[in-house]
């Protein structure tokens, strides 16, 4: 990186996409170093690529000038940043303690046997990831999950087939 602030490296030096890169950029423009920008940076291969692969997160250090350790640390502590792949729809299930006191866990077991997976496992079709969460924000419509960026509140065992068949 220059010193003001320009990024150096091209697409294929780096291994990111045109479209990568600008997206990245546009994220560094917006803070006041380019390390700063690193969730951002994460989030926008993710969208590109479904999950930031080991090399992707080294192209992103790489790209931010920063140490590819330090951006893991990064991607470890940003629980929406899946450095796995994931399957077409993300189901975050939370498991705050006002989710668990409202049945969460009869949800979860009732999820689980309904996919097929335990959290943290994908559907063998690839449709589905169940990711537990440690909140959601939404106490008040407790409990709650998330599939993609849908937030669905109020969640009932018997809801659980309509709401899947939403997301093919």
């Amino acid at each position: 990186m220059s010193e003001t602030g320009d990024i150096r490296l091209t697409p294929v030096a780096d291994g990111l996409s045109a479209t990568e890169v600008e997206a990245i950029d546009e994220a560094v423009r917006a803070v006041p170093h380019a390390r700063a920008a690193g969730i951002e940076a994460l989030l926008v291969v993710q969208a590109e690529r479904g999950w930031v692969s080991d090399p992707a997160l080294a192209a992103v250090a790489a790209h931010l000038g920063m140490p590819v350790t330090e951006l893991d640390g990064v991607a470890t502590f940003a629980n929406l940043v899946f450095r796995r792949p994931v399957g077409r729809h993300v189901i975050l299930l939370c498991d705050s303690v006002t989710c668990h006191l409202l049945g969460a866990q009869a949800r979860r077991e009732s999820l689980s046997a309904r996919l097929g997976i335990r959290p943290g496992e994908t559907t063998p079709d690839d449709r589905f990831t169940l990711l537990p969460i440690v909140c959601l924000g939404a106490c008040d419509r407790a409990p709650t999950m998330m599939i993609d960026r849908d937030l669905i509140g109020d969640l009932r065992t018997e809801r659980l087939d309509v709401i899947l068949e939403d997301y093919p």
